[in-house]
């Protein structure tokens, strides 16, 4: 894998994983029974973007190193998924 398709797969799983664990954590003004006027109650309370960043880099690169040790280091691409995969076409010879 040359690192063009790492820095790519690893830009994509990124923002993939941001918004999974973007809810976790969160407080909302409800929560915290302190609603500012003019918001809605379920608006965020302070902020909590610097963690989400945090946490969705930490499981981007711990999901990067699963593949780049699966590709490198166990020598499997993605040419192989095909093969792990069972073959449902009907057999010509029965």
């Amino acid at each position: 894998m040359n690192w063009i398709l790492f820095t790519a797969l690893f830009f994509v799983t990124w923002w993939l994983v941001l918004f999974i664990v973007l809810p976790f954590s969160l407080r909302t003004q409800d929560d915290d029974q302190d609603v500012t006027l003019g918001t809605v109650s379920s608006a965020p309370r302070g902020p909590h973007m610097l963690r989400a960043f945090l946490r969705a880099t930490v499981v981007t690169v711990v999901v990067m190193g699963i593949l780049y040790g699966l590709t490198m280091g166990l020598g499997f691409s993605f040419d192989d998924i095909i093969r792990i995969m069972p073959n449902f076409t009907p057999d010509a010879s029965h």
